[in-house]
């Protein structure tokens, strides 16, 4: 349910000059997380874009306490900080563990599942951009069949994207959310209720990515709105076991009306060897998990 009179604070922890990407909208989402979660917030990260942002020790322009960590191990790492804390009486901290799609997807997975299923206290967000962005490109599994990387740059990827919300959500966490670098507002509210919540919260955020995907640098926003609007992108939350669609998909859900996936296709060069068969194919998965989407939230 969308909070349309909670103020954003005019508090910055992300200060300029990081060495993020033009168009990065992972920094765009990051200032808006950090918003919500405050001053009293430690992230642990793995290689990655986020780590970019962060920059080179000893030096960062994120206002907040960072541990770095290795690869595979963010949530390990976030667990034992919550451990940690609690051994030594501090309170009032939020730990929140960030990787990107790579780093939660694939070589993550067991850490998380782990203390998912432990129902450890902390916030994991897995910021998506469909591919190892941060080492050149290359396809992960949460990158879309159809799309080019380094790693398939002759014939584009074959396999489906792995649905990794619903692994999540088989996990039964305390709060499950997706959003989308584009909508900040719903960032900043899902982010703010999951602060307050007890047990492991996870975030799936999408993330355009303008190098990786082959689109201009002043597009970011208006490929991540496309992506929603199309329904490639579904916003929506799990709160103690209810299904909520929020912000722009519940407006589109009421309405009934979401734009031809070939409109958020056209605008990435990845996706520019894909046959009229296979964003005939592409276009059939959204309208499925679409209806799959409005069934759970009793809209039809």
């Amino acid at each position: 349910m969308s909070l349309p009179f909670v103020e954003i604070p005019d508090r910055e922890y992300i200060l300029p000059g990081t060495r993020t990407c033009a168009g990065c909208g992972l920094t765009l989402a990051y200032r808006y997380i950090l918003k919500a979660l405050g001053p009293k917030t430690i992230v642990t990260l793995p290689a990655c874009c986020l780590t970019i942002l962060h920059g080179i020790y000893p030096k960062t322009p994120v206002a907040v306490n960072a541990v770095n960590t290795a690869f595979a191990s963010t949530a390990a790492s976030a667990a034992g900080l919550v451990a940690g804390l609690k051994a030594t009486g501090q309170d009032g901290y939020v730990v929140v563990g960030m990787a990107g799609d790579g780093g939660t997807y694939d070589m993550g997975i067991q850490a998380l599942s782990g203390a998912a299923e432990r129902q450890t206290d902390f916030i994991y967000i897995c910021y998506d951009n469909e591919a190892y962005m941060n080492t050149g490109v290359q396809r992960s599994s949460a990158t879309p069949e159809g799309a080019l990387t380094t790693t398939t740059p002759i014939e584009p990827k074959k396999q489906p994207k792995k649905d990794f919300i619903a692994i999540m959500e088989a996990h039964r966490p305390s709060y499950l959310a997706t959003c989308c670098s584009a909508y900040p507002r719903d960032i900043y509210e899902k982010l703010l209720k999951a602060k307050d919540m007890g047990g492991t919260r996870f975030i799936h955020l999408y993330v355009p990515c303008p190098p990786g995907w082959g689109f201009p640098t002043n597009k970011t926003v208006e490929l991540g709105r496309m992506a929603v609007e199309t329904a490639v992108v579904v916003l929506f939350e799990i709160e103690n076991g209810k299904f909520r669609l929020t912000g722009r998909s519940l407006t589109m859900a009421r309405s009934g009306r979401k734009k031809p996936v070939e409109e958020y296709l056209r605008l990435q060069d990845r996706f520019r060897k894909m046959t009229p068969e296979q964003i005939e194919s592409f276009q059939r998965d959204v309208n499925e998990r679409w209806e799959q989407y409005l069934k759970k939230a009793e809209l039809l």
